[in-house]
């Protein structure tokens, strides 16, 4: 199958006529009817039934234009994007990021850095931090960021910034009047528990140590659900700083007793060329 016979085939879809099927696509009706006949031959079946009217699609035609009209949809996108590449008129930079990486201040930083290279296209990109690694290495990500420790014999590491986390709960819940949140006080509450978060053993050690025992209501690894059952007052969420959104109906309380922060890096294998807009990018972490 020849792209010529599909952009034709969908001409003649539009125009329910030869005559104006071929004029429309700049190419005489012979050359557009010869086209048709050898797609048809191809397909196994007639793609047209002509009368005086001027033709309407068989049940065959009517089974393949879905698909013949994406398959050139899919050609006509990726020409633009190859030609855009090339002549760089855009700059596609692919950041992964660890799911439990808060999106305020990443949102900012990229925000900032395209306004200064407005032609960069950024990619997002959230995952699991093995499959963020495996990426990296396979060069599907230029930068990834995340919390967890790595090999610095393998990956380039830049600290970007130290988070502490917080307590958040509902405006109206019993532990909003508070200035700050003792472990105690955690146990007497019901917690929406991040199972992936960093900070999770930590906290468990230390209420442990102290004869204290969490009870997690809600489990799950996507924060964007334990926020929302924390506006409903269905517990608490510990989360770090960047990952609480500016909502008035919640409220957000340190923790007493433990410090509880962590570093956030970007990381780069140290076997793949660091392309210069992804160091340009470091360099706006930088800035704050």
């Amino acid at each position: 199958m020849e792209m010529n016979q599909v952009r034709y085939f969908l001409a003649v879809c539009e125009h329910r006529n030869f005559t104006h099927a071929a004029s429309a696509s700049n190419v005489s009706q012979p050359s557009l009817t010869a086209a048709i006949k050898k797609l048809e031959d191809e397909m196994g079946g007639a793609l047209f039934i002509r009368d005086r009217a001027g033709c309407r699609l068989t049940a065959l035609g009517k089974l393949l234009r879905p698909r013949l009209r994406n398959i050139h949809s899919e050609t006509v996108e990726a020409k633009a994007e190859a030609v855009r590449h090339v002549r760089l008129d855009r700059v596609p930079i692919s950041i992964g990021l660890g799911e439990t990486i808060g999106n305020n201040r990443i949102s900012e930083v990229v925000e900032r850095f395209r306004k200064r290279l407005p032609e960069a296209e950024i990619e997002l990109i959230v995952r699991s931090a093995d499959s963020l690694l495996a990426a990296l290495r396979e060069g599907e990500h230029d930068l990834v960021v995340m919390s967890t420790r790595v090999n610095p014999e393998l990956y380039r590491i830049d600290r970007l910034y130290r988070e502490t986390y917080y307590v958040v709960v509902a405006k109206n819940h019993p532990m909003s009047d508070l200035e700050s949140v003792t472990l105690e006080a955690l146990t007497k509450t019901d917690l929406l528990d991040r199972p992936n978060c960093e900070m999770r053993d930590t906290l468990h050690s230390a209420c442990a140590e102290h004869d204290h025992v969490l009870y997690a209501a809600y489990r799950s690894n996507r924060v964007e659900w334990l926020l929302e059952l924390a506006r409903k007052g269905s517990g608490a969420v510990i989360l770090p700083a960047t990952a609480i959104p500016n909502d008035p109906g919640l409220v957000s309380l340190p923790v007493q007793d433990i410090d509880i922060a962590r570093d956030v890096f970007a990381l780069r294998f140290r076997h793949q060329a660091t392309r210069p807009e992804a160091t340009e990018l470091l360099r706006e972490f930088s800035r704050g």
